[in-house]
């Protein structure tokens, strides 16, 4: 059975931006907001299962792309590239966009060729964990689609992974409930607790206020949680100065909104990038972590690490502080969809 998308609910659009009276600072006419759905999908293993370090979110990944794809596509489909129902595939929307083109909303602001996938996993903590059988465990997806959030084909799909198996040793387990979780943490809906189909309509998405902050803000720390690769000139970065960690980050948000959301960011992109670029790194304490996947339907290998750690900022930050808090949700940098880039930031 194909279960059809719900409609969660109308999206909120932002304003233009305008120049205040204060030098480098911006103002919104209305409210500037990014929306985003939290689920969290509880599971209690029926075998054995284990996780390798720095692979639980390529895992999930992989194996919830082909068992979606079984789940919605014809058997002779020979792929979104070539498929004739490629516009209202749920598969091909969500699990490979197709390239942005000249008519994408608000133009093409992150230089990508393709349109981001609009989700993410975050299953990091269960990089190198042994599940035994009767333990529970979970993940969460972040959906950032707001016209078509497609729950209950991420629903569909984990319950028959879990009933296939997952990990190397392809341990089997139970999906039990989802749950949509606030910006928080805290458990806003339950939306499946087991049978066929979501129980209820997912409550309202995060909200995320990029306004500056009121206060004036001079320091930040961010912390790279999972492994983290930047991109600046062309070349990966090997420290994350501002101008290019907030570059790829406002790229990416700005990406997600225009395509999934409200709609383009109504900022000056030039004018941000130059006072990100005049903020000042003042310590930054980072490790390298080397980790690689293998590719299943290629076989080749494909490299998984990047930086993790901590780094310290100062300058004039209030403008850039609503972005920085919200690469814990959307990430940053590459591959992201797996979990890599996952940062958290805080004042002071």
């Amino acid at each position: 059975m194909i279960y059809k998308d719900l409609i969660f609910g109308e999206s909120v659009f932002g304003q233009r931006a305008q120049k205040s009276s204060s030098p480098g600072a911006w103002w919104y006419a209305g409210a500037l907001h990014f929306e985003f759905y939290r689920f969290r999908f509880h599971f209690r293993a029926a075998g054995a299962l284990y996780f390798p370090p720095f692979q639980s979110g390529n895992i999930v990944r992989g194996a919830f792309g082909t068992i979606f794809r079984k789940l919605v596509c014809a058997p002779e489909c020979g792929g979104p590239r070539t498929c004739e129902a490629r516009a209202t595939c749920p598969y091909a929307r969500v699990f490979e966009p197709g390239p942005m083109g000249a008519a994408a909303p608000g133009g093409n602001p992150s230089g990508l060729a393709n349109w981001p996938r609009p989700f993410v996993f975050r299953a990091a903590h269960l990089d190198g964990c042994a599940i035994q059988p009767g333990e529970a465990f979970h993940f969460d997806v972040h959906i950032f689609d707001m016209h078509h959030p497609a729950l209950p084909y991420f629903v569909q799909a984990f319950a028959q992974l879990a009933r296939e198996g997952l990990g190397p040793g392809r341990g089997l387990a139970e999906l039990i409930a989802v749950d949509q979780l606030d910006v928080d943490g805290a458990r806003a809906a339950r939306v499946f607790h087991g049978g066929d189909c979501p129980t209820s309509a997912a409550a309202a998405p995060c909200q995320v206020d990029l306004a500056a902050p009121p206060e004036r803000v001079e320091r930040v720390r961010a912390r790279f949680v999972t492994p983290t690769e930047l991109k600046g000139e062309g070349m990966l970065a090997d420290r994350p100065e501002f101008g290019i960690l907030f570059g790829r980050l406002r790229d990416r948000i700005a990406a997600l909104r225009a395509f999934y959301g409200a709609g383009p960011l109504e900022v000056d992109f030039r004018a941000m990038g130059e006072r990100a670029a005049a903020v000042r790194m003042m310590r930054c304490q980072l490790q390298w972590v080397e980790a690689r996947r293998r590719s299943s339907r290629t076989g080749q290998r494909h490299p998984l690490g990047g930086f993790v750690g901590e780094a310290d900022y100062a300058g004039d930050l209030g403008e850039f502080l609503p972005y920085l808090k919200l690469a814990k949700w959307v990430g940053v940098g590459r591959q992201t969809v797996w979990g890599k880039g996952e940062m958290e930031a805080a004042a002071g």
